[in-house]
């Protein structure tokens, strides 16, 4: 008697190689380590354009004799060499007069400017780390300079500062009687102050920020402990606010100083294309 195996149904199981498995996940790392960096290619490509494409513009400008008949085609102007350089470091000649000028004022406006910055933005958060009925909407308020468009505030503040209907001479003339007759503040000696005035208005609430920001980081036990030791509050100021503090205001002295310094927006939209001498940045 024969006996029939019956079949089971199933298939020869084929072994893959190693590098047939190894394929598929050298591809999927492959794709998750470049996926970052195709994230970011947008971001890289419009700041080469914003920044470093304009950069180099400028610096193949530096070398071309330029004049009022090639400034809207400058590709065609003749090459200068660095005769351009040798007039600007001349300071002998009227160009490079001009220059060290407009640098020793933009760097007394500047450090002027990143100082009351830092000290009425510090002075504001200190004030404010105490709980009081709008605190809130005092924060709100103190932030509406830095939120404003710059071309809208500064453009305000020319408004203001106009000489024969001008809130400025309104307030301090007409009302206050601080001076014997209206003050011009866009021309002459004034306008420095007048610039001042506007970069420090827009520039304070952003130390304001910082230094509030980085208030929240010290505990308040020290306090309450230099308290109970007797020390007052300038000591508490001098001795952990200002200490512990240290590191941010370092950023934020940097950060105001770059701003500033490089802030051509302010006194171009305040004072038009032919700033004062007083304050030719």
């Amino acid at each position: 008697m024969t006996t029939t195996v019956p079949e089971t149904g199933t298939r020869p199981v084929h072994k893959s190689s190693p590098g047939a498995a190894r394929g598929p996940r050298r591809t999927g790392r492959i794709k998750r380590i470049g996926l970052p960096y195709l994230l970011l290619l947008p971001a890289l490509i419009l700041e080469l354009l914003v920044h470093l494409v304009p950069m180099v513009i400028g610096i193949v400008m530096s070398f071309k004799e330029l004049t009022q008949f090639y400034i809207r085609d400058w590709g065609t102007a003749p090459w200068s060499g660095i005769d351009n350089y040798k007039l600007s470091v001349d300071f002998n000649g009227p160009v490079g007069e001009s220059l060290l000028h407009s640098f020793f004022v933009t760097v007394g406006f500047t450090l002027l400017s990143v100082g009351l910055c830092w000290a009425i933005g510090t002075t504001a958060a200190i004030y404010l780390q105490d709980t009081f009925r709008g605190r809130g909407l005092l924060r709100a308020v103190f932030l509406i300079p830095y939120a404003l468009p710059v071309y809208a505030a500064v453009i305000t503040w020319a408004f203001m500062f106009q000489h024969d209907n001008g809130l400025v001479n309104h307030v301090l003339h007409d009302q206050l009687h601080l001076t014997d007759q209206p003050s011009f503040w866009l021309i002459g000696d004034n306008s420095f102050y007048a610039l001042l005035t506007v970069s420090v208005w827009k520039g304070w609430p952003f130390a304001f920020l910082i230094v509030m920001a980085g208030l929240q980081n010290i505990p308040r036990e020290l306090y309450e402990a230099a308290a109970l030791d007797g020390a007052g509050m300038w000591q508490q100021i001098r001795r952990i606010t200002l200490p512990s503090l240290r590191p941010v205001n370092q950023v934020l002295v940097l950060v105001l100083f770059l701003w500033t310094f490089n802030d051509f927006n302010t006194p171009y939209v305040l004072f038009g294309k032919s700033a004062p001498e007083a304050a030719d940045l």
